[in-house]
């Protein structure tokens, strides 16, 4: 592998090597615009990623429900702290027998009363083990969530060099058979009888800008695409050509699949689910807590009272409680047989995206390999051509279209191995491990 990564590496360097000056009798597109100053191509995807998270609507909602079942958590923790209360009763209050005269006082008395659980069975400790639970899966949701951003943001980033390396290959194509238009231009101009190679040619020409013209419009598809998540601000991001070239190991991706936020998910679900059915069975069992209540009567004749103690409560009869616990029980196990589920897909996604990188990059080997005889094989056509007279304008042509022809091969599928490699490292837990 790494000898076909180098290979990759000096096809890339080739693809930047300008051709043949151009012509002053043909007037090509201009070339396209590089960057003048831009960071490395590593730093400038990281800084796309970074744009789009920042914007992602998608990603804010998943943080707030994270925070949310942070609160939630809060809330249960808080339960087991001591709780007052301040109660108020305004009114009046009256008596009336047969012996005695009817009777009504001003009833004013507030009272105020402080308790905490002394033990319940280990039911408060479930309740917040569950919202402990509930609170990771809903990060590893977050975490999810801004993966699925990601790849899709390097997916895009990929399509978008993709294009623009087309673009200059097919730049490059257009030199070359304006070099061969202003070639016929001469031999027409004195030789009458070989105009219909001259039409070929400027046809050829016109189909291979067509071609370019095709390419930018697909970059420019692209870049909309793009601005969707990072904005209308598209940084210049330089070729990708070079990065996410080195395919990853089976047995390494297999190893990171377990920690990918997608099964972590799952897993907090079945805890959640399992600590929610033993505060359910807790709940059955005696609940001890202490309380302390005083209050004084503001009217009449001001009395004072207070009571302290401690209160045991002991479940007789629910029949609601079984099958709440056995409901628990049963989303528990649905959610473990789940995550298994979706790990045994996960690894199954791996092998095959991991069998199509490296197809691809064996494809692009073998298309460096060719390119450099495809490169001697036009040099000599050429050659034959203007100088011997051994080979006409078509054989020209068709080596030229050959030559080019797998240039554009190498570039799709070389980006097409990296796009797969990001999808490895999605799959594996995150796209932004080899940026690091």
């Amino acid at each position: 592998m790494r000898h076909a990564h180098t290979l990759l590496l000096v096809a890339s360097v080739l693809l930047a090597l300008p051709t043949h000056a151009e012509p002053t009798g043909c007037q090509p597109p201009a070339a396209l615009a590089q960057p003048a100053e831009s960071p490395p191509p590593r730093q400038s995807l990281v800084q796309l990623l970074a744009l789009a998270e920042q914007r992602s609507q998608a990603i804010g909602a998943a943080r707030l429900l994270t925070e949310a079942a942070q609160s939630d958590l809060q809330e249960t923790q808080a339960a087991k702290q001591p709780q007052a209360q301040l109660s108020w009763i305004a009114g009046a209050t009256g008596s009336r027998s047969q012996l005695l005269p009817s009777r009504s006082d001003a009833l004013n008395r507030p009272s105020v009363q402080v308790g905490a659980p002394l033990w319940d069975g280990g039911r408060q400790q479930a309740l917040e083990d569950w919202r402990t639970q509930l609170a990771e899966a809903a990060r590893q949701g977050q975490l999810n969530a801004a993966e699925q951003l990601r790849v899709q943001v390097v997916n895009l980033a990929f399509d978008r060099s993709r294009y623009r390396l087309q673009a200059q290959v097919w730049q490059q194509y257009t030199h070359k058979v304006c070099t061969l238009v202003q070639a016929l231009e001469d031999i027409v101009a004195r030789d009458r009888g070989r105009a219909s190679e001259l039409i070929q040619a400027r046809k050829q020409l016109q189909q291979v800008q067509l071609s370019r013209q095709q390419a930018l419009s697909a970059m420019q598809l692209t870049d909309t695409r793009l601005r969707r998540y990072v904005g209308e601000y598209l940084p210049d991001v330089p070729s990708l050509a070079a990065l996410m070239t080195e395919l990853p190991e089976l047995p390494q991706l297999h190893q990171r699949a377990t920690g990918a936020a997608e099964v972590l998910q799952l897993e907090a679900q079945q805890h959640a689910a399992e600590q929610l059915a033993n505060a359910t069975a807790a709940s059955q069992r005696p609940q001890v807590s202490w309380a302390v209540q005083a209050s004084r009567d503001l009217a009449g004749d001001r009395q004072s009272q207070w009571q302290a103690g401690v209160t045991l409560s002991l479940p007789l009869f629910n029949p609601s409680a079984a099958p709440a616990e056995r409901a628990a029980r049963q989303r528990a196990e649905a959610a473990r047989l789940q995550r298994e589920d979706t790990l045994a897909t996960l690894l199954n996604r791996i092998d095959q995206v991991h069998g199509q990188a490296e197809a691809a990059f064996t494809r692009a080997q073998d298309v460096v390999q060719v390119l450099r005889d495809s490169e001697r094989v036009r040099d000599d056509t050429l050659q034959m051509w203007q100088q011997l007279g051994r080979r006409s304008l078509f054989d020209v042509m068709s080596a030229e279209g050959d030559h080019f022809s797998l240039r554009l091969a190498y570039v799709d599928a070389l980006h097409d191995g990296q796009q797969s490699v990001a999808l490895l490292w999605s799959l594996a837990g995150g796209v932004q491990q080899p940026l690091r």
